[in-house]
């Protein structure tokens, strides 16, 4: 089984995708481990990752597509995976068609609004790196994390990278659905049962 996973920030993406790892045994691979993995090691591709992050610049797809292209090599034969975080442009899907048999892109649809609501209330342990949400924190997080809201999370912020995922990944989702491969599913549903609608459209 070879997915990728897409959909907006907020829709639970790392999460589900962990969940599916855990259920079926496949591998879930996020780029932003990838890239912080190659920097920790500091391989050739981690070097000029670490430079352009460095430098605040943007990783190009060359680049992205030869960590993730250098990632599967290194797995076993007959070893699955979820992808989270890749493709994000047009060109990385094309060129993951080159290196990977991917069977189905499935988009998690989340409403806009729920979004919002989803990463404003989000807060990080800037301890422990725990992520929690104000609706559903545990009674006694308080007591042993320091959680705090990232800047990023700010309901302005949050519909800027909303727009900047419509500029840049909707092409990608309209890639999928004419090459016959988008499965869309409800992302609004609890992480386990959306890991589960999952695995039930990518077996049926």
């Amino acid at each position: 089984m070879q997915l990728v996973l897409l959909g907006p920030p907020g829709a639970g993406k790392g999460t589900v995708a962990t969940a599916v790892a855990i259920r079926t045994g496949i591998r879930h691979i996020s780029t932003g481990d990838l890239f912080r993995a190659a920097v920790k090691e500091q391989s050739p591709l981690g070097r000029r990752v670490a430079a352009l992050l460095q430098a605040g610049s943007l990783v190009p797809d060359s680049l992205t597509i030869a960590l993730v292209r250098e990632h599967l090599a290194t797995m076993p034969r007959g070893v699955g995976f979820i992808l989270d975080g890749f493709p994000r442009t047009v060109p990385q899907a094309e060129a993951l068609a080159g290196f990977a048999d991917i069977e189905a892109a499935v988009e998690l649809v989340v409403p806009e609004q729920e979004v919002v609501r989803r990463l404003s209330g989000r807060r990080t342990c800037s301890a422990c790196g725990a992520t929690f949400n104000v609706a559903s924190m545990p009674a006694n997080a308080a007591r042993f994390c320091s959680p705090v809201q990232r800047e990023d999370d700010d309901p302005q912020a949050i519909r800027r990278r909303l727009d900047a995922y419509r500029a840049q990944t909707t092409p990608v989702v309209d890639y999928y659905r004419t090459t016959g491969l988008l499965r869309p599913i409800d992302g609004t549903a609890t992480p386990s049962e959306v890991a589960d609608r999952l695995r039930t459209v990518v077996s049926g």
